[in-house]
């Protein structure tokens, strides 16, 4: 009989700061200093540049004696500048070099001036590649001026033409200068041709306004003779020359002799060519019928998002608080040094009494493993050909009695695996610090949206989960079996990953005291109703509101959701940060937010259904726009967590129970109650069920975290839910005109123009604060103006129009 002992190698530690590798952070006051820096050097490169044209001979002798200081230069900035003008300009690309003062100087203003290096990539490029052809041009056509094409140039020049001779260094400029046009100027033979066609056209409409010129004042009937219309229009010879034009002078007549000889014959005018904006007219022999033609629009050949994004960047939403630094891992205590011990002598023991307790009901056994985790070692047993799995699960008491053990956990068998579980839990469980799973490189390099870190599994790997993919979760246990440590878990992960821009939390704590401890995040992480106090929700009767609110913020992103066309929260704020999305239609970048509620059974003692149907909307409809619940209760009975909940709620975290039927509860399984309890736990999320040894943080290392974070520069208030009014809001409709906000009117004007009695829109319009834009809506609903509170619905508009206002304030003043 084989055995063998497994253990596991614990994951590696990242020392890091914010969950990153520590790095120098770049400031604005660096980007000032190394700018400012640039632009000056671009001015002395420039001064050395134009005095090496000037004094470059005098001071060729000089350069190779810079550390004489008996000798001088000519040049501009001394020794200094004629070195570098030698550098570049004489061994380097001559006259273009005057582009390096023009990079310099850019690179440096765009540092100054915060602007976004990405276009300064293709400047430099093309610059640079400018440089190098100009230098090999004047290194060919002008072979005894070297001071113009520089040593680059000559020898590039020379290489070349050994190479491919004259006629193909040559080519390869002419190459050269096609790239640039094409790549660079964007020169196409379509646009030459419209240029061609264009110029063309501007010359015929110049020659038709000059003959209509002609025919309205040098062919005036009233001033000239004409014998016959016909020869007249046959004589007259308009040669073009530039701008120029000759008359065929003996086409006309000096005077009119007898008005008979008039001819009334009209000469047709010839069409007028439309300019490039103007609608195309076209005259008919019927002065009375013109046809006008519309122009062809303006084809834009660029894409506007694109060209956004390439001018300012991707859209930021950190950049309000770019400054945060996400909390040092040093914040976290570690509990336990040296990983986990191995006790051969307590392995060897348990696998003599499994495999004893076995052989006494006629099970062999063909081989033993045992894998040693944290609090737990799993026993995996390959039983022999024809022994029932059955059998092996029935003798769970028996080997837990052998085995003198808090509880045993048979998995018969394992998921994957053709072996049969015994869970037995160690003598002396090692602590797993949160330290330990932040710092892993499996939680460091997790690619998810909401990385949870949990604990380590019974293999001592740390366990991590996408809270985006649960979507919800729902955590249940036995008072003091880790449920508030479990939570304090979740959200310092998140905090350890997530800026304060891309989460938000709501918080409900109906027993005031496991939470409150993030009071001081509030202005960072924390969102709660407008006109309201606390960000932690303690009183049960504010979390109905807080809910419905909710469901509001859910409406409200499904709009936004459709009006973009994308079908969840990731690709609406890809599509927001590509510049692809305008914020003036009501577009926003839209945070996660998650609900954690610390003790549900009490909400649903208090209020009922009043809180199990919006739980339940939210679970139903919530993840695809950003919005995830995490529910705890100690009293996972049927009535806490009904069937409707279950079914929206496909992660579950099971801590311990005190019976098999709180266990199928929770989980539609037994276990839960055969765990150890203090952190011990199942997770289940619709496929296999996996035990994990919860991770432990205090109360002082949460305090360290917010201490930290809530020292740093926040945001000016919480992230601010919409307002929930419940049908007995109580609002008094009878106020008083006089009592009326001074920008009733204004406000009464953009309602009726928008044709929507929304407070948001107020706030946008007018740049107030929701509690004044929410008095102005109250009172213009008191004056009949919109109508009463519908729900996540704008209010209707009672006023149809600007003239019907205006009448309604004139009655207002005549009574």
């Amino acid at each position: 009989m084989a055995k063998t002992i497994k253990t596991a190698t614990p994951d590696k530690k990242i020392d890091t700061k914010s969950g990153t590798k520590k790095s120098w952070t770049f400031t604005k006051q660096h980007k000032i200093v190394l700018g400012s820096l640039l632009v000056l050097f671009s001015i002395a490169l420039l001064l050395a540049f134009i005095s090496f044209y000037i004094y470059g001979q005098a001071d060729q002798s000089t350069v190779n004696q810079l550390a004489d200081r008996n000798e001088t230069v000519e040049n501009w900035l001394g020794k200094f500048g004629a070195f570098l003008a030698d550098l570049i300009v004489y061994k380097g690309f001559g006259l273009a070099s005057f582009l390096f003062v023009k990079l310099f100087f850019l690179t440096g203003m765009f540092l100054i001036l915060d602007v976004s290096l990405k276009k300064l990539k293709n400047i430099w490029f093309w610059d640079l590649f400018v440089a190098i052809l100009l230098s090999v041009s004047f290194g060919f056509f002008a072979t005894s001026l070297p001071e113009l094409g520089g040593t680059i140039g000559y020898e590039l020049n020379l290489f070349a033409q050994d190479y491919i001779g004259k006629t193909g260094t040559l080519l390869v400029l002419v190459f050269g200068l096609i790239l640039y046009l094409i790549f660079k100027i964007k020169v196409s033979p379509e646009k030459i041709k419209s240029f061609f066609e264009r110029t063309k056209k501007e010359i015929k409409a110049d020659l038709a306004t000059n003959a209509s010129t002609i025919d309205s004042s040098a062919y005036n009937l009233e001033e000239y003779a004409v014998e016959d219309a016909e020869d007249v229009s046959q004589d007259i010879h308009l040669k073009s020359a530039g701008s120029q034009f000759e008359l065929n002078k003996e086409a006309l007549k000096p005077t009119i002799s007898n008005p008979s000889e008039i001819s009334l014959k009209t000469v047709p005018l010839e069409v007028t060519p439309p300019s490039f904006h103007s609608p195309e007219i076209i005259h008919t022999n019927d002065d009375h019928f013109v046809i006008e033609k519309a122009p062809e629009e303006n084809i834009i050949e660029e894409n506007l998002a694109s060209k956004l994004v390439a001018d300012f960047g991707l859209f930021d939403p950190t950049l309000d608080l770019s400054n945060y630094k996400y909390p040092t891992i040093d914040l976290l205590k570690e509990y336990s040094t040296g990983g986990i011990t191995i006790n051969q002598g307590e392995l060897e023991e348990n696998k003599n009494r499994i495999v004893e307790t076995l052989r006494n009901y006629k099970i062999e056994i063909a081989q033993i493993k045992a894998t040693v985790g944290p609090s737990v070692t799993l026993y995996e047993i390959v039983p022999e050909a024809g022994i029932r799995i059955s059998k092996i699960k029935s003798l769970e008491d028996d080997i837990a009695l052998s085995l003198s053990a808090l509880g045993i956990r048979i998995i018969a068998p394992i998921p994957g695996k053709g072996t049969i579980g015994i869970e037995v839990p160690n003598k002396n469980p090692t602590m797993v610090s949160m330290k330990s799973v932040i710092g892993s490189a499996k939680f460091q390099e997790a690619e998810m949206e909401l990385p949870i870190a949990l604990g380590k599994t019974i293999s001592n790997e740390t366990f991590v989960v996408d809270l985006a993919k649960m979507p919800h979760l729902l955590m249940a246990g036995a008072t003091g079996q880790g449920k508030s440590v479990g939570l304090n878990a979740v959200i310092t992960s998140l905090l350890y990953k997530k800026h304060p821009a891309e989460i938000k939390f709501v918080l409900v704590d109906p027993k005031k005291v496991e939470l409150t401890l993030f009071n001081k995040i509030e202005r960072h992480y924390l969102a709660k109703l407008p006109d309201t106090e606390d960000a932690i929700i303690t009183d049960n009767a504010k979390v109905i509101n807080t809910l419905n609110s909710l469901c509001v913020e859910m409406d409200n992103r499904y709009s936004l959701l459709k009006d973009a066309m994308v079908r969840n929260i990731k690709e609406y704020n890809d599509k927001f940060k590509s510049r692809k999305l305008n914020p003036e239609n009501g577009h926003r970048f839209l945070p996660y937010i998650v609900l954690i509620v610390d003790e549900f059974a009490d909400l649903i003692m208090t209020a009922g259904k009043e809180v199990e149907v919006p739980i339940a909307r939210l679970a139903q409809l919530a993840r695809a726009i950003g919005i995830h619940l995490i529910i705890a209760t100690q009293r996972p009975s049927v009535n806490v967590i009904t069937g409707l909940i279950k079914a929206n709620f496909p992660a579950r975290i099971a801590f311990r129970v005190t019976s098999k039927i709180d266990s199928r509860t929770i989980l539609d399984t037994q276990g839960a109650d055969q765990l150890i309890g203090r952190g011990d736990m199942l997770y289940h999320n619709g496929n296999d069920v996996v035990r994990v040894q919860c991770a432990f943080i205090d109360t002082p290392e949460v305090e360290k975290i917010t201490e930290f974070i809530g020292a740093q520069k926040a945001y000016a208030t919480a992230y601010l839910l919409p307002e929930f009014v419940g049908e007995e809001s109580g609002i008094n409709l009878d106020m008083d005109i006089s009592e009326r906000d001074t920008l009733f009117r204004e406000a009464a004007e953009i309602i009726v123009m928008a044709q929507q009695g929304s407070a948001s829109l107020l706030q946008r319009k007018l740049k107030l604060g929701y509690n004044r834009a929410g008095r102005l809506i109250d009172q213009l609903e008191a004056a009949g103006i919109v109508g009463s509170f519908e729900g996540s619905k704008a209010r209707s508009v009672n006023i149809l129009d600007m003239g019907s206002l205006d009448q309604f304030f004139k009655n207002e003043q005549n009574n």
